[in-house]
């Protein structure tokens, strides 16, 4: 082999643990937590924490808001990756509380997690303060700020208004994740109450007339087989629906 060769060879092999390494030591900590369910560790198979929360920018010492976070899945990772010198905040409005609230009580049974912030408030006066989060986490439920189910409890929500407290909530600079499913393009936001999805191009012209600019996107929940025409809990494409991920700024 000649010198260029084992360069090249060379290169390769150290390639590999750079690889390994782009998760970032806190992150990683978190994931691989040992006190974590084995309910939330097969989760992760779909929903990928460890590249979310890396495309995130979460880091030790962040303020960070888990927003309509159901059981607490990603709070419980946040708290984690931020550590002892952050904070994590779950918010839930009552419904996002009642259809969580087993889970709720199994994640925090015994003062498991009870540094956890939880708070259960109505979307039209969330209470988040001015200026006080670096990063905002909304996964899977900003289609639910266009849902409208009034026999079973969810009445229709200024989203406007819950994108202006978010954007109020967060520092200067601050990040808004959003992770939703998928609608078919043009639809706008009329999927949300029968297929549970959000056509992408609405939303980012909805978010970013409150307020953020898109700061970057992420394919890593992207499904090309998926047309965006099932409800997201049909059994054909639940867990495998094509999902957007876009990362905001506050301007």
């Amino acid at each position: 082999m000649n010198r260029h060769a084992l360069m090249i060879a060379g290169l390769l092999l150290v390639a590999q643990p750079l690889q390994a390494a782009e998760t970032p030591e806190n992150i990683a900590k978190a994931v691989a937590a040992p006190e974590r369910s084995a309910k939330d560790r097969e989760r992760d198979a779909i929903d990928k924490p460890a590249e979310l929360l890396a495309f995130a920018g979460v880091e030790p010492g962040m303020k960070v808001a888990d927003f309509f976070g159901g059981g607490g899945y990603w709070s419980e990772l946040l708290f984690r990756a931020v550590g002892p010198t952050g904070s994590v905040t779950l918010v839930n409005n009552p419904g996002y509380y009642f259809f969580s609230r087993d889970g709720l009580k199994e994640r925090f049974a015994e003062g498991r997690l009870k540094d956890i912030r939880q708070r259960v408030v109505e979307t039209g006066n969330l209470d988040l303060g001015s200026e006080q989060f670096d990063l905002i986490f909304l996964f899977m439920g900003y289609h639910d700020l266009y849902w409208v189910d009034e026999a079973n409890g969810w009445p229709k929500i200024d989203a406007g208004g819950v994108l202006d407290q978010l954007n109020r909530a967060l520092k200067p600079g601050g990040k808004l994740l959003i992770v939703d499913h998928a609608a078919k393009e043009g639809t706008g936001s009329s999927a949300a109450s029968d297929l549970h999805r959000i056509d992408e191009a609405f939303a980012r012209k909805d978010i970013t007339s409150h307020g953020f600019l898109v700061e970057k996107t992420w394919p890593g929940y992207r499904n090309s087989t998926d047309d965006h025409s099932k409800d997201v809990f049909d059994a054909s494409i639940r867990g495998k629906t094509d999902r957007f991920t876009h990362l905001y700024r506050k301007q």
